[in-house]
């Protein structure tokens, strides 16, 4: 595969497709790609030095682009039907998904790996940190733009293990080799792709059984027929790695790190653990790298600095604004146990504060399926601001509109049109400024586009 001259990727500006054209550019492939439209990832590819079309029209390939010497990777988020797909398959190129190429590329690395349905990028981004402070660094593949680094990729021509973010959907996780991974949660997710949650278990049942050395699994899930040892994790009870003494002091989120096994009566302690992104969420993703770099061999001052130091990843729980009467945070929470999440953690940090949430919901089969758990946590919020449901990949379906969720969310819930949101958003904070106000971006979709120019009129009323 590394002896293609040439690499052009269907999808670039997803997550984990842009990595990968970065990996080929630092590997010195011609690489270009197409994507449906510009947003802040391609933005950044095309300063880099990476060519991109947003025209599926085969006219418009690169002329460097041939069957003998180039590859294409696709995302199955880029449909088969579209023409260029249908070109490149009729023509003798060879198309890889990104998930087999990034198994052949970690083929014959120490491989880390994070799956669940939540959790796995923050997760995955923190171990990477935590390995990229020491002097042999790491090389990663990471699902967000980590803030430490401002990238998804971070490689190191001196380690023998990488970073890897485990994707469920498309059952891509199934193309990996790890060594070490943790799995964060079996929340049913991608059910237009597995179609029950019990065949969801049995996709990381499957994936477990790929894991060569020890799952580190959080406590309350279970994989099945598992030929690796199995250590668990929690933020809230005793298991083999857990914390307690969470608490917060001047803004500053510490806890305590206890690594114990039943076995042995091993019982270590680390006191006081600084998580430089101060957010309740992020304990039990902490939990889980640690235990990693435990499991690898790091040191406890390496392991201290690396959590003081990190600074998050790219909408997971960004703060954008802060001050003592409005606060405006954005976060890329799409499931319902993700926004559950998201919620409690800000009412712990800001527990004075109303919470307006703004909520973009992504795709129509995730919205119908969880249709009613999302009005239950979206109502705990003070006020809802449902934005259009962003179809990614999908076709409208008959009933299942932001409006029916706004309907059973009740009073407190108004659906807004993208065109309209930030005048809505205007008018509404002027009205609430009598009471402090935390106000909240979510969602997976296109919603990122307004964290600016929300910003931008929060600004003009912080104190």
């Amino acid at each position: 595969m590394l002896k293609v001259k040439g690499v052009y990727f269907l999808g670039i500006g997803g997550i984990g497709m842009s990595a990968l054209a970065r990996y080929f550019i630092h590997k010195g492939k011609t690489v270009a790609g197409y994507d449906r439209t510009p947003s802040p990832i391609t933005n950044s590819l095309q300063k880099e030095g990476i060519s991109i079309l947003y025209d599926d029209s085969p006219s418009e390939l690169p002329a460097w682009l041939s069957p003998a010497e180039c590859l294409i990777v696709w995302t199955p988020a880029v449909s088969s039907d579209t023409a260029l797909y249908k070109y490149l398959n009729t023509n003798g190129y060879v198309i890889k998904k990104r998930s087999e190429v990034l198994g052949d590329i970690t083929h014959n690395m120490r491989a880390l790996c994070v799956a669940g349905t939540h959790g796995k990028t923050t997760t995955s981004t923190l171990i990477a940190h935590l390995f990229n402070i020491t002097r042999q660094g790491i090389n990663a593949f990471l699902g967000g733009i980590s803030l430490n680094e401002n990238s998804n990729l971070i490689l190191s021509s001196e380690s023998e293990r990488v970073v890897v973010e485990a994707d469920e959907y498309d059952r891509s996780f199934l193309r990996l080799h790890p060594a070490i991974s943790v799995i964060t949660s079996i929340d049913p997710d991608h059910l237009d792709i597995y179609g029950t949650a019990e065949k969801y278990q049995e996709g990381f049942d499957e994936y477990a059984r790929l894991v060569k050395e020890i799952i580190i699994l959080k406590k309350g899930y279970q994989v099945h027929n598992v030929g690796c040892e199995i250590r668990t994790y929690s933020a809230k009870e005793k298991a083999d790695y857990y914390a307690d003494n969470i608490h917060y002091n001047e803004g500053r989120l510490y806890f305590d790190f206890h690594v114990y096994n039943s076995d042995n009566e091993q019982h270590i302690i680390l006191n006081d653990m600084e998580l430089g992104v101060p957010a309740w969420i992020n304990v039990e993703n902490a939990v889980a790298a640690l235990a990693v770099a435990w499991e690898e061999g790091l040191s406890e001052a390496v392991m201290r600095e690396g959590l003081r130091s990190f600074r998050g990843v790219y909408r997971r729980f960004n703060i954008h604004v802060q001050s003592p009467t409005l606060t405006f945070i954005d976060d890329y929470a799409h499931h319902p146990m993700e926004l559950s999440a998201t919620i409690a953690s800000t009412r712990r940090l800001y527990h004075n504060n109303q919470i307006i949430g703004i909520f973009q919901p992504h795709l129509f089969t995730r919205t119908r399926d969880f249709m009613d758990d999302f009005a239950v946590i979206l109502g705990t919020m003070d006020r809802v601001i449902l934005l259009p449901i962003y179809p990614a990949r999908e076709l409208p379906i008959e009933g299942v509109t932001s409006y029916v969720l706004a309907k059973k969310i009740g009073e407190k819930a108004v659906v807004v049109s993208k065109e309209d949101i930030l005048q809505y958003i205007d008018c509404l904070i002027n009205k609430n400024m009598d009471s402090p106000t935390t106000l909240l971006t979510l969602g997976a979709g296109d919603i990122d586009r307004l964290v600016e120019p929300i910003s931008t009129i929060v600004k003009k009323y912080a104190d």
